[in-house]
């Protein structure tokens, strides 16, 4: 029998993986100061055990203002440095063979400054510690939101030197990949978008996409080249006037000359005007194209949630790798399950061995 691809095995640039089933990047709003906690630590052991060849942290704050909200995770600190070692040791300690680790650095610009989302996900109030946020252009996300300051010339020296030196970090606590954000309406992607950025200056237009160019460079710089370095990049904005799927592709291609070795194709995220069609796959087109039309690696994220769906993505060779986010919260075994629906033997850590459908009967009643 041969071997589905989600369970044959990946290269990324130097990173070898043992498939292609990746665990995206979710926010848990759930540090202190940036400094991630016992619920990371948890977090990040149960998913080195889901069966995923990479688990991919969540967005974390390249700076302290660059956080979505004050439970944010950020790597801007020796404290955050020391709180991230300490989860990960425990997390590569009871890990699967072959699994991987990658981080997700990030700046949330306009979005930035915000309460956690079930604490009602609207703008920090004036008791509630806010902070100025910053944008390409003075335009609020949506009503409702902070105004952000349009970012002076020292600002974009400041962004770049601040990834930079997350990504030192993250080196330096061995991640084994590194992703840049550049989606979701955060920072790097109202830079790059004309919805957000109105400049006229050199900032603007093909000069705000050039400063992720120049962003991308210089991370993949200040890293081992044993490191994986990509980006998650926006398809599109679904808005007209936004960005679309020929913009992904020239982003991909550039990102990929500079020496990036992948790009997560996600989308949205940048207006409430947006008209997402929202249903099973329906971004899989997104990052088929940028596939297609570049060559880098490239991962599917969005509505995949049957191993059959995403074998089926694969198949078609419009991704390399799926990523899940919401199905490894509902399953943290998504891996486990997904190598049984496809008639795989995936390895378990032997303590939970006789619950395999082999030894025990009651697996077949369980899903």
């Amino acid at each position: 029998m041969t071997t589905p691809l989600l369970f044959q095995p990946l290269r990324l640039g130097a990173l070898a993986l043992p498939n292609r089933i990746a665990v995206a990047p979710m926010c848990q709003y759930a540090a202190d100061d940036g400094s991630a906690t016992d619920w990371h630590l948890q977090h990040w052991m149960t998913l080195a055990m889901s069966g995923a060849g990479l688990v991919v942290v969540e967005a974390t704050g390249v700076e302290r203002r660059g956080r979505i909200t004050h439970g944010c995770l950020g790597l801007y600190s020796d404290a955050n440095e020391r709180a991230m070692a300490r989860a990960l040791a425990a997390a590569r300690a009871v890990a699967l063979p072959g699994t991987t680790f990658g981080i997700q650095i990030a700046h949330a610009g306009r979005k930035a400054s915000s309460q956690r989302p079930w604490e009602g996900a609207r703008a920090l109030g004036p008791k509630e510690d806010p902070w100025q946020t910053i944008g390409a252009s003075a335009i609020p996300f949506s009503d409702g939101y902070h105004t952000p300051r349009e970012m002076a010339e020292d600002d974009f020296a400041d962004v770049k030197a601040a990834f930079v030196a997350a990504a030192r970090r993250a080196a330096r606590l061995g991640f084994d990949e590194i992703e840049l954000h550049y989606a979701h309406g955060y920072l790097m992607h109202s830079i790059q978008s004309p919805l957000s950025n109105k400049r006229k200056d050199s900032r603007g237009g093909k000069g705000g996409v050039a400063f992720l160019h120049e962003t991308a460079e210089a991370v993949r710089a200040a890293v081992p080249s044993s490191i994986a370095v990509g980006a998650r990049i926006t398809g599109s904005d679904w808005v007209e006037g936004g960005l679309v799927a020929a913009d992904a592709v020239a982003l991909a291609g550039a990102l990929k000359d500079i020496g990036l070795a992948f790009v997560c194709v996600s989308s949205g995220g940048n207006s409430l005007a947006q008209k997402i069609p929202t249903g099973p796959g329906y971004q899989v087109h997104l990052a088929e194209a940028v596939k297609k039309g570049t060559g880098i690696g490239t991962r599917a994220v969005g509505m995949i949630v049957t191993p059959q769906q995403a074998e089926e993505v694969l198949q078609s060779g419009a991704a390399d790798q799926i990523a899940f986010g919401r199905a490894f919260l509902d399953d943290p075994r998504w891996g486990w399950h997904a190598a049984q629906a496809l008639g795989v033997d995936s390895p378990r850590p032997p303590q939970y061995e006789r619950a395999k459908p082999a030894l025990w009967a009651g697996a077949a009643m369980a899903r």
